[in-house]
């Protein structure tokens, strides 16, 4: 019986397999199953299709080009290295990618766009936002290398030298841009605006945030050019005067008659702006299709105005309100009954809600999953709420952000946990009134947590006794863990995969060595300020728990193994004696002249062996 299943699983054809890998997850879901055989590793390798590049793997970019042959997305915004050298390896190879990521480098390599631009003819997506400098020969090279782009992300530059010259060109031959992100480059004015709607005749999104030399005048100018626009991003500067006020500033009459010809509108953003409640009258007249509305840190605009919005707007999934501070629980009901929809809210720093609010979205927003309430007046009972109303029960929600919520405690907690049985993220950060019992429970009884932040809390979880197998980020950065903590954590949740005990100063060698020892999935470890932890013991992690990829201390983070020293090696086997293979090189070191210089080898090194 067991030969025939064998002969049936490997005569099952490549595809059903790829069907089974796809429903069991993608990336590190799958690390397991490509170690059962070589089969396996083949037809996993062939489901990765986005690949994000670190200084430490420069030596396999060409091993991994060949194993990730279908590869769609190459991220590179956090590679440090010779970038010059590594797109021409990305070039030189047969990729052939959808989107390149090449945000937060110094430079951009426009001498290679050519040989990329040349392979690649279906790249759709660029981004290069956070990099040195950009300048207009920059665009129009980008332009040219890479006609059938769809998405360009050039925002936010160190130094930003693009002008209108640069935006109209690349406008003129991009003739399949849908996408267009070129905040925070200041030189540009309404010519370049009006350019990309009147030329990109697909172009439906546009972000423009902190370019102050756009006027509302030209902004209305750009929209009867392209009423078909689906979103838009842009801020209206808040002007101050002498004190602490902010200048009173009439929106323009041509903005707000615009806006009701963007019958297609899905998204308007208007982060960090001074509106009025005139301006979302407007978008509330005629932009009926909207699903997501940002109005985080504006001002000038009252009640009537958001209501305006939400009544009129029943498709709304996502309501950014951050730091609108007029809003209170009485606010947020009546808003409730038009957010059948809504999937996201987010109302940080609107610090008249309490836990009445909680209540009322989770009851009247049956499709929400996530909610966002840092530092609100959780913790406290409206003075309005209803205590004859039974909490319901939202299995929807998955991701509650609730920190610096100082009042939020245990009782208020395990209620919300009541609530939310099926949350996956939950961030407690800087809440002082919580108690490691509470959170326990909590664990306890929402039994899909995957994150948990506990970030400057006194929580210690001391009292577990159960396993927590899918809790995967843990975060108790300056919490007062200590080692019994620590040893408690590495058997109840030993599924870790990402830990940060920065600034806890309790923490010892013992306790970390634990959790490493245990935590068999861990990649990533933040040591940073933990002065009780010995360098040595740090140095060897990577050969006590190979799946390590990144480890942060107080002098350097690093992802590979070129400072672990004879010592460290040493304190390494100590703490692994069952080792059945170990390779590693010691470092030749040359003085003037073509001799080596002799250097002892450490006797704890020839001990340990």
């Amino acid at each position: 019986m067991a030969e025939i299943k064998m002969k049936a699983s490997v005569n099952f054809p490549d595809e059903c397999w790829e069907s089974i890998f796809r429903f069991l997850g993608h990336g590190r879901d799958l690390e397991s199953v490509s170690m059962v055989c070589k089969r396996f590793l083949t037809i996993s390798s062939q489901l990765q299709d986005s690949l994000t590049i670190f200084d430490a793997t420069t030596m396999l970019i060409p091993k991994l080009f060949l194993r990730f042959s279908r590869l769609k997305v190459l991220d590179l915004s956090y590679f440090n290295g010779n970038l010059e050298g590594l797109l021409c390896q990305v070039s030189q190879s047969t990729l052939d990618l959808d989107t390149l990521n090449l945000s937060n480098q110094r430079t951009l390599p426009i001498d290679l766009f050519r040989d990329i631009g040349s392979k690649m003819k279906n790249l759709r997506v660029l981004i290069c936002s956070n990099i040195g400098s950009l300048w207009d020969s920059h665009l129009m090279i980008m332009a040219y290398c890479f006609p059938l782009l769809q998405e360009l992300d050039i925002s936010f530059p160190l130094i930003s030298e693009a002008t209108d010259f640069g935006i109209s060109k690349l406008s003129l031959l991009l003739e399949r841009l849908r996408k267009i992100n070129f905040s925070g480059n200041y030189l540009v004015t309404d010519q370049s605006l009006v350019a990309l709607c009147q030329n990109c005749m697909t172009i439906e999104d546009i972000s423009f945030f902190n370019c102050f030399k756009i006027t509302q005048g030209g902004i209305a100018n750009a929209i009867n050019f392209r009423p078909t626009l689906a979103s838009i991003a842009f801020n209206i500067k808040k002007r101050r005067i002498h004190g602490r006020g902010l200048a009173p500033m009439p929106i323009n009459l041509d903005l707000i008659d615009s806006l009701k010809s963007l019958k297609s509108l899905t998204c308007i953003d208007l982060s960090n702006s001074f509106i009025s409640d005139e301006l979302l009258f407007s978008v509330a007249e005629c932009c009926h299709s909207i699903k997501k509305l940002i109005l985080q840190d504006c001002c000038n605009f009252t009640f009537s105005g958001i209501y305006s919005v939400v009544s009129n707007c029943p498709l709304i999934q996502c309501l950014d309100l951050r730091k609108t501070d007029f809003l209170t629980d009485h606010c947020i009901g009546k808003l409730s009954m038009f957010l059948l929809n809504l999937t996201s809210i987010n109302l940080s720093g609107c610090d008249q809600l309490t836990n009445s609010t909680f209540y009322t979205l989770t009851r009247g927003c049956p499709k929400l999953v996530e909610i966002k309430m840092d530092r609100t007046y959780l913790g406290e009972v409206g003075e309005d709420s209803d205590s004859s109303l039974v909490p319901v029960q939202n299995t929807q929600v998955k991701s509650l952000y609730l920190g610096q919520n100082i009042l939020l405690g245990d009782q208020s907690l395990m209620k919300m946990a009541s609530i939310c049985p099926n949350v996956e993220l939950l961030d407690l950060n800087s809440c002082g009134s919580i108690s490691g019992e509470c959170v326990v429970n909590v664990l306890r009884k929402c039994r899909e947590i995957r994150h948990l932040g506990l970030a400057n809390t006194g929580v210690k979880l001391l009292k577990m006794d159960f396993k927590v197998l899918q809790l995967k980020v843990l975060n108790l950065s300056g919490s007062r863990i200590n080692d019994e903590a620590l040893s408690i954590i590495s058997k109840c949740c030993c599924g870790l995969v990402v830990l940060d005990i920065q600034g806890c100063n309790n923490v010892t060698t013992k306790g970390v060595k634990e959790v490493v020892e245990s935590c068999m999935e861990l990649r990533e470890l933040n040591l940073k300020n933990c002065d009780f932890v010995n360098d040595n013991f740090v140095a060897a992690l990577e050969l006590i728990r190979p799946s390590l990829r990144r480890i942060i201390t107080n002098s350097y983070t690093f992802r590979s193994s070129n400072k672990i020293t004879q010592e460290g090696i040493a304190n390494a086997i100590s703490f692994r004696s069952t080792l059945a293979s170990i390779a590693f090189n010691i470092e030749k070191r040359r003085i003037h002249g073509r001799g080596l210089a002799p250097m002892p080898i450490n006797l704890d090194l020839i001990d340990s062996l």
